[in-house]
């Protein structure tokens, strides 16, 4: 850990959204989104990628698998093996990978702007299963994020001492 270029973010309060379940919900999962995907990019190379735990667990894989996550869950993608997801391929840059996170984060939100019932079922179900409520998903995807962005925050410190939201 490099501790002479200790990086301080400012912290970001929980948002402030409307009153409504909607509102609030989809305020916290775009919070946690907008967390995760800063505290990985600019990470350095090839710190990024290396594993800071006995697990395996690196900064990059996390937002990598969060984004597949996110592809299964609104747009109901099929993931065969969820443990790869947790590693971005050797030639995906951090860009890439922040990149393609924000645009899944983007195609999620253009189905969820169309659920106005959060007891329907998610619109695009993956097709192994019953299709959850846009409610349960979108707490699933809180939680889901949420965790992963508490890992983030310790493995970014570990790698160059930023820290904050």
């Amino acid at each position: 850990m490099n501790t002479t270029r200790r990086q301080r973010r400012r912290d970001t309060a929980p948002p402030r959204t409307g009153s409504s379940e909607t509102e609030i919900l989809r305020g916290f999962l775009d919070y946690l989104r907008a967390a995760i995907a800063a505290k990985v990019d600019g990470a350095p190379e090839p710190q990024v990628r290396t594993a800071a735990v006995p697990s395996g667990t690196n900064l990059l894989g996390l937002l990598h698998h969060l984004t597949f996550v996110e592809r299964s869950m609104f747009l109901g993608d099929n993931v065969t093996d969820w443990q790869a997801t947790f590693q971005a391929a050797p030639a995906d840059s951090v860009a890439d990978v922040v990149a393609r996170y924000r645009d899944a984060v983007e195609c999620a939100n253009e189905i969820l702007d169309g659920c106005t019932d959060l007891g329907a079922p998610v619109p695009r179900p993956r097709s192994d299963r019953p299709a959850p409520s846009i409610r349960w998903a979108l707490t699933h995807m809180i939680e889901e994020t949420g965790r992963h962005a508490g890992h983030a925050d310790i493995l970014r410190e570990l790698i160059d001492g930023a820290t904050g939201r």
